[in-house]
């Protein structure tokens, strides 16, 4: 339905279950300095997957999945400034383009609903809320700008159970970085987010817990002023093949970030020995795995 512009609305909700993911496009000439913003601001910009120059189409994604056409909305930025909003950039690509795939907390929705915690924006079909805060950003290059967070509410007695499901995904942001008190983040008014829809917010029952958030590089590449960077729109993420599942527990230290190592390059290695393992001894693939594979999952992460 997104490739073929049938749907063009946020993603909040949709596909459950699914990998969602942000998207950064910017000349490759940026794309060493961007990695390693990445690497050095790993809470709000999780490496997902890079892709080589010019490359639109990355397997490690999914079947099919093509960059150009699959995000619900792009935004084209020109020098800073936000040019234009399209749902197809087929035209804006290049061969020197270099994509970058980022983790998202939508990814982690799923694992607070199991547990039978509300995510009531989500239930009431709303885009979350997206704050601008007063944390800078690790800088590198031309790339800087602030923190920007994503804002859920719980009531308080299901605070630390969100806290410690969220924490079991790193690569999609991970636990909050804050709790409580919008205004130490420099949040003046939390009925007005910078991005996505006011939240319904329940002062009196409920305490706004804030996550980092991957509009953050938006506002790093707005702070760059390239010629040219294509984004997702906020809310309107990447939906990819894989599972919220597949990821978790997942983290990349700063070395294996900066190498371009994405956390789905990892999976797509677990799943490619697992099928030569279940080819070699007869399993389906999901049974035990041998000492010798858990180290080399331990090795993926480092």
């Amino acid at each position: 339905l997104i490739r073929k512009g049938e749907y063009a609305e946020h993603t909040a909700g949709l596909c459950p279950g699914h990998v969602q993911a942000n998207l950064v496009v910017l000349p490759s000439e940026h794309a060493t300095s961007f990695l390693e913003f990445c690497a050095k601001n790993p809470k709000p910009c999780p490496l997902l997957s890079v892709g080589a120059r010019g490359q639109a189409v990355l397997p490690q994604l999914g079947e099919h999945v093509d960059l150009r056409t699959d995000v619900s909305k792009y935004c084209v930025y020109r020098h800073g400034e936000l040019d234009e909003e399209l749902t197809d950039i087929s035209e804006l690509w290049s061969d020197d383009m270099v994509a970058f795939v980022l983790g998202c907390s939508f990814s982690f929705e799923q694992a607070i609903l199991r547990a039978g915690i509300r995510v009531r924006y989500a239930e009431e079909g709303r885009n979350v809320s997206m704050y601008t805060t007063n944390v800078p950003n690790v800088r590198c290059g031309p790339f800087g700008g602030r923190l920007v967070t994503s804002m859920r509410a719980f009531p308080p007695h299901q605070v630390a159970e969100v806290v410690r499901i969220t924490a079991r995904y790193p690569g999609v942001h991970g636990a909050p970085v804050h709790v409580g008190l919008p205004a130490l983040l420099g949040v003046e008014d939390v009925e007005r987010p910078d991005f996505g829809d006011a939240p319904r917010l329940d002062a009196a029952r409920e305490v706004p817990l804030f996550w980092a958030c991957g509009v953050t590089p938006q506002v790093a590449v707005m702070d760059a002023r390239l010629p040219l960077c294509i984004t997702h729109k906020p809310g309107h993420m990447l939906v990819l093949d894989h599972l919220d599942a597949h990821l978790e527990g997942l983290a990349l230290d700063e070395a294996a970030a900066a190498r371009g190592d994405g956390l789905l390059d990892v999976v797509q290695r677990r799943q490619q020995r697992r099928t030569a393992q279940s080819a070699s001894d007869g399993t389906d693939g999901d049974g035990h795995g041998t000492d010798d594979d858990d180290d080399d999952d331990d090795d993926d992460n480092n």
